[in-house]
């Protein structure tokens, strides 16, 4: 059997330095992987970046698994081609890439932030998010609680030690409803966290067109005559749309065409946006989805039951908080602090099924036997 000399093997963490090389030929407003720094320094891998070595520390999470089982809108859909959460963070991760590659900005942190954006969510969506907003002391959001998840909750406790513009974007990636678009709502986020930013919008917008088309939620020609228009008609054509506005509208990014700009002066430094022209359509189309789609599903009779499924085991667990595994309790600094961790991690699934053991009946009528 062959075997490799000393004198010819490899070295491998050379493979991390012509990498970190190739960062130094982007954009001067990109972030290079070799100036992030993490909460407890660590050894470089040879293989990969600081921003790579945060992707694949995200993929391997449970929290990351449990996203495939988690809704996006309808809850626990039942069509095997409904959006999840799952695909809508893989979904974020493409669009957001396709638009760091365009304006040489650096992918992997993209990839990282975007795949990572969305552990915090709960169980059917925004809808059980606005009940443990109600119920937690506090508040809740699921940014904070995602944010939460890779400094604390994951790995038994150890948390994920990303580094600081990893957690950075995710914790900034939310948007309110209305107008979104703006310098200043942006000014302290790295351009591939405003990329996350506005490609998370981009993204679920384009695939929740489409699950409400599929489900008969809304016909074409609903839409907003003037959102048709500019973006067609067709999935794809939605996306390479708006990738396209983006991309024109931010082509300062790339520093080719200002290189002297001084980088600190923030009323100079580039932003990720859109055309004022399309920006207005896109917005004007997000609240018509709010309005027709994602409004109205919440306060459906799934809707309602799903809030209740989500009230019903937080005061559950809240009451009998020794049903919470210990390790989660000893990370959280109150009853209902570990309550809300605990639910919040469920699956739909899960949730379902944990419901119907402490309130049987619950769901009876709307998941069509499901459980």
């Amino acid at each position: 059997m062959d075997t490799i000399s000393d004198n010819t093997k490899p070295n491998l963490s050379s493979i991390r330095e012509r990498l970190e090389r190739r960062e130094e030929l982007l954009s001067p407003f990109a972030s290079r992987s070799i100036d992030s720094v993490r909460a407890l320094s660590e050894k470089p891998s040879d293989t990969r970046t600081e921003f790579q070595r945060d992707r694949d520390r995200v993929i391997h999470t449970n929290s990351f698994r449990r996203l495939k089982h988690k809704s996006q809108v309808f809850v626990a859909p039942q069509g095997d081609h409904f959006t999840t959460r799952l695909t809508h963070v893989i979904e974020v991760s493409q669009v957001g890439r396709s638009i760091a590659r365009a304006l040489n900005l650096n992918e992997d942190l993209v990839e990282a932030i975007g795949l990572g954006h969305d552990l915090g969510h709960t169980p059917f969506g925004h809808i059980g998010e606005s009940v443990l907003n109600r119920m937690l002391p506090g508040g809740f959001h699921h940014s904070r609680q995602s944010v939460r998840l890779i400094t604390q909750l994951e790995k038994g406790g150890k948390g994920l030690n990303l580094t600081d513009h990893v957690i950075d974007g995710i914790r900034n990636h939310s948007k309110p409803e209305g107008e979104f678009l703006s310098r200043s709502a942006v000014v302290n986020l790295s351009l591939e966290g405003q990329i996350v930013r506005i490609s998370d919008a981009l993204a679920y917008l384009a695939h929740d067109i489409l699950d409400a088309l599929r489900s008969d939620y809304i016909k074409i020609d609903d839409l907003p005559k003037e959102a048709i228009q500019a973006l067609g008609v067709r999935h794809s054509q939605r996306i390479d749309a708006v990738v396209r506005d983006v991309v024109e509208s931010s082509w300062d990014c790339t520093g080719e065409n200002n290189v002297e700009s001084n980088i600190e002066d923030v009323g100079r430094k580039p932003w990720i946006r859109m055309s004022s022209e399309l920006g207005k359509i896109v917005t004007d189309l997000r609240v018509f989805m709010f309005d027709r789609f994602y409004h109205p599903i919440s306060a459906s009779t799934e809707g309602c039951k799903a809030a209740a499924i989500v009230e019903v085991l937080f005061e559950h667990f809240n009451r009998y908080p020794y049903l919470i595994p210990d390790w989660i309790r000893e990370l959280s600094d109150s009853d209902q602090r570990a309550a809300s961790d605990y639910v919040c991690g469920m699956t739909d699934n899960f949730a379902l099924m944990m419901a119907e053991q402490v309130k049987p009946g619950l769901s009876d009528g709307v998941f069509q036997g499901r459980i």
